[in-house]
């Protein structure tokens, strides 16, 4: 009996379809709403006067000249460019392509100069200040969220990243104050996460309880025990346990911390800022370009074929929940030593939630989890800000800023995204 083989088509037959681009008219909405809101501020509140622009601090080497504006013209000069941003953004969806990152960046920039220019109209806004205190207040933000992609890139939604940075700050502020050494704060605070995370990654990974339950619990857990060793311990004892002399002293770094803008920003900065900038680096570099963020991602996303191929998924994603628990942990310290201030309850104020924004802003990727962590930063920053110029900016408003930019962020910006797809999902080995 013979059979028929059927030969492959020559090259010059296949057909190669087209790759259909997802597009999402979010970002025109939100381009147009974000308009609207700046032509309202020319149109029905405008403020005469100048603007000024505070580029170098008295202690730079090379001073740079204040640039001032006057306030009305220049929003009026921005509308109309945030006009044509928009319609370029209109035109790209229309025409089914992406509205690419830069326009958004560029968009964002321009509303806020705006905005900031409308604000502080008859004042001067201290630049270098606004963007320290933005890097500042970003740093356990960054540290959580970097913690939060670890966990659910290998397949555990770290819900317990505000009981992991708190509980970093509390043995931080202990330890440093007994020992009177730092360092040995900042491990204990490492170690302190870590604990956190493993208890996280037992319960989710061995017993199969709903991960985000867990991290609920270990939250109120984490918040009850240091709430009440803070007042019964802390409280009374409180230059030996509570000492705020222990605090990591800046370090400039030569040359680097000269330059104009950036320099005094990034680079007159403590060790756990120093220590961040490398945090970044490493995971995004491990997860992307080594064998270890290979096995990670493998196993949060496909966790039966890792297993096929000889991963251990348990072991992995334990592991690797402890690490982020590190992390995290090593973020809490930025709360005690890493700014010289002493440990108070529940000091962390939700940083672990909006971390755990930042991560799905991010889309779970490190570089972009930290981008949306500096700006949920820049954003609480700027409340701190407009009040100390007297902005005309309800103090109401500026209180509930940082959090309406973060519910912005994950709901409007980022629209649908989709996150790795075992994250939530307990592994059990058939």
């Amino acid at each position: 009996m013979s059979q028929t083989v059927q030969q492959p088509a020559p090259a010059s037959e296949v057909v190669i379809l087209p790759t259909t681009v997802v597009t999402s008219w979010k970002a025109p909405i939100a381009f147009a709403a974000f308009t609207l809101g700046a032509l309202a501020l020319a149109v029905f509140v405008p403020r005469e006067g100048v603007t000024t622009f505070r580029l170098s601090t008295p202690s730079d080497v090379i001073q740079l000249p204040e640039l001032s504006a006057p306030s009305l013209a220049t929003l009026w000069v921005i509308v109309a460019l945030l006009v044509l941003a928009t319609a370029y953004s209109i035109s790209l969806v229309a025409t089914k392509r992406r509205v690419p990152l830069w326009l958004i960046v560029v968009f964002a920039i321009l509303f806020m100069v705006g905005f900031l220019t409308w604000a502080a109209a008859g004042s001067t806004i201290p630049v270098i200040g606004l963007l320290f205190g933005t890097l500042s207040l970003a740093v356990p933000l960054i540290f959580g969220s970097l913690s939060g992609v670890i966990g659910e890139r290998v397949g555990v939604v770290n819900i317990a990243i505000e009981g992991q940075l708190l509980a970093g700050a509390f043995t931080a502020a202990i330890v440093a104050s007994v020992t009177g050494q730092v360092l040995l704060g900042l491990v204990a605070a490492m170690i302190a996460g870590m604990l956190v995370g493993m208890v996280l990654a037992v319960f989710s990974i061995k017993y199969f309880v709903d991960q985000v339950i867990v991290g609920v619990v270990l939250n109120v857990l984490i918040i009850g025990l240091t709430s009440f060793f803070y007042s019964q311990v802390l409280t009374p004892n409180a230059a030996l346990l509570n000492n705020t002399a222990q605090r990591f002293d800046r370090l400039p770094i030569p040359v680097l911390s000269e330059i104009p803008i950036i320099g005094p920003v990034l680079f007159r900065q403590t060790l756990v800022v120093y220590l961040m900038y490398l945090a970044v680096a490493l995971v995004f570099f491990g997860l992307f370009y080594t064998r270890w963020g290979l096995r990670l991602r493998a196993v949060g996303e496909h966790p039966q074929a890792a297993d096929t191929v000889g991963i251990n998924v348990n072991r992995t994603r334990f592991w690797n929940v402890a690490l982020a628990g590190s992390i995290a942990g090593l973020g809490g310290t930025f709360f005690t030593i890493g700014s010289g201030i002493a440990f108070n309850k529940e000091m962390t104020a939700g940083a672990g939630f909006i971390a755990l924004a930042a991560v799905i802003f991010g889309q779970w990727d490190p570089i972009k989890a930290t981008l949306a962590a500096l700006l949920f930063g820049f954003a609480q920053n700027l409340q701190n800000q407009l009040s100390v110029i007297g902005s005309p900016v309800p103090s109401e408003f500026m209180l509930m800023l940082p959090y309406v930019v973060t519910i912005f962020a994950v709901a409007g910006v980022v629209g649908k995204v989709r996150g790795p797809a075992a994250a939530g999902k307990p592994y059990i080995k058939s």
